[in-house]
C-alpha cells in the first residue's frame, strides 16, 4: 500500500544519498597532488603569512584524519556529516564551509526560488492555452514570442539587462544584494533594498525560462487533447473552462512537476553566470570564487548540498505523484 511505497521511495533516497557522500569523499583524494599544499604554495608565492597557513593545514589534518588509512577517513568524513562539520575554507581559513555556504544559501533561495515557482506557474499556464485549440490568436503570437526570447542565454539577458536599466537608465543598481553599509534586519528598509537589488537578476531568469516551461507544457498537452477522457467531457457538455484546468492541464502536468523537482533540487547550486554578472551574494558566487581560488573544500561541501537536496526533492514528488494522477498507484501500476 501506500506506506510500503513510502518506505520503498525512502529507501532509493538514503541509497542515492549515501552513493553522492561516497563519491564526494572520494573525487579530492583521487585527484592528483595535495590541495592543502598547493593552496599552501600560492600563498607563499604571493606574500601571505606562512604561520597562518602552516596552522590551516595542521587543522585540516588533524580534523579530518589525512595520516590515516583511508578507510580511517571515510569514516571520520561521515561523522563530520552527522556533526554538520564539512571543514575549513581552504583560501578564507578559518572560515568554515558551513559558515560559507549558509552565508550564501538564502540569498539563492530567495532569488531562483521566486525565479522558478514564476516561470514555471507562468510558463506552464502559457504553454498550455497555446496548446489548446479555443486560445485566441492573439495569445498564440505573444507566446511564440516569448518562447523565440527563451533561447537567448539567461546570462546575455542579464548582461543587456544591466547595460540599459543600470548602466544607461540608472533605475536599478548595477551589483550586489544590499546597499554599502545598510544593516540587515526585518524591517521594511532592508525588505526594499534586497528585492531592488533582487530584481534584474529575477527579471533575467525568469526571461529565459519561461518560454522553456511554455515548450515542454504545450507539447505535453498536445499530446493529451485526443485522448478518450477529453473526447468525454466535451461531449458532456462541460464548460471548456473546467476541461482544459482539470482534464488538460492536470494530465498534462506530471513530466513539468519532474522537471520542477529537478529544478528546485538544483537550487542550492545557484545561477553561477546571472550571480556573477550581478555580483550577487548567493551559493552561485561563492561557488565561482571558490573555483578561482581552488577552494576544493567550499567546491566538495557546495557539491555534497546540491546531491543531498535533488534526493530529497525527487523523495517529495514521488510521494506526491499518486495523489496528483490516479492513474499512478503506490504499487506502481
Amino acid at each position: 500500500m501506500y506506506g510500503e511505497y513510502v518506505l520503498r521511495r525512502l529507501g532509493t533516497m538514503l541509497l542515492v544519498i549515501f552513493l553522492a557522500i561516497s563519491i564526494n569523499f572520494l573525487l579530492p583524494r583521487l585527484m592528483p597532488g595535495d590541495p592543502v599544499e598547493a593552496q599552501l604554495n600560492q600563498l607563499m608565492a604571493t606574500g601571505g603569512g606562512v604561520s597562518d597557513i602552516t596552522a590551516m593545514v595542521e587543522s585540516y589534518r588533524a580534523r579530518f584524519g589525512l595520516d590515516q588509512p583511508l578507510l580511517s577517513q571515510y569514516f571520520a568524513y561521515w561523522q563530520s556529516i552527522f556533526r554538520l562539520d564539512l571543514g575549513v575554507s581552504l583560501a578564507a581559513y578559518p572560515e568554515k564551509v558551513t559558515d560559507a555556504i549558509a552565508g550564501g544559501l538564502p540569498w539563492t533561495l530567495g532569488l531562483l526560488g521566486f525565479a522558478t515557482l514564476v516561470s514555471f506557474l507562468v510558463g506552464s499556464l502559457l504553454g498550455g492555452l497555446m496548446g489548446w485549440p479555443r486560445t485566441p490568436k492573439a495569445l498564440r503570437i505573444f507566446g511564440n514570442g516569448v518562447v523565440v526570447l527563451s533561447s537567448v542565454p539567461y546570462f546575455l539577458v542579464g548582461m543587456i539587462l544591466l547595460y540599459v536599466f543600470a548602466i544607461v537608465l540608472r533605475w536599478f543598481p548595477a551589483g550586489g544584494g544590499i546597499p554599502f553599509g545598510l544593516q540587515l534586519g526585518f524591517n521594511w528598509p532592508t525588505v526594499s533594498a534586497v528585492l531592488w537589488h533582487a530584481t534584474l537578476p529575477a527579471i533575467s531568469i525568469i526571461a529565459a525560462e519561461i518560454g522553456a516551461w511554455a515548450l515542454g507544457m504545450r507539447g505535453m498537452l498536445v499530446s493529451v487533447l485526443g485522448d478518450d477522457y477529453i473526447a468525454l467531457a466535451d461531449a458532456k457538455g462541460l464548460k471548456p473552462g473546467r476541461i482544459f484546468l482539470r482534464y488538460g492541464m492536470r494530465n498534462a502536468l506530471l513530466p513539468q512537476l519532474t522537471k520542477l523537482a529537478l529544478a528546485l533540487g538544483h537550487i542550492v547550486s545557484g545561477a553561477i553566470l546571472v550571480e556573477v554578472i550581478f555580483s550577487y551574494p548567493g551559493i552561485g558566487f561563492r561557488l565561482y570564487q571558490a573555483i578561482q581560488s581552488k577552494d576544493y573544500f567550499v567546491i566538495q561541501g557546495i557539491v555534497l548540498l546540491l546531491s543531498v537536496s535533488i534526493a530529497i526533492a525527487m523523495f517529495i514528488l514521488d510521494l506526491i505523484y499518486p495523489l496528483i494522477d490516479p492513474r499512478i498507484t503506490a504499487k506502481g501500476k
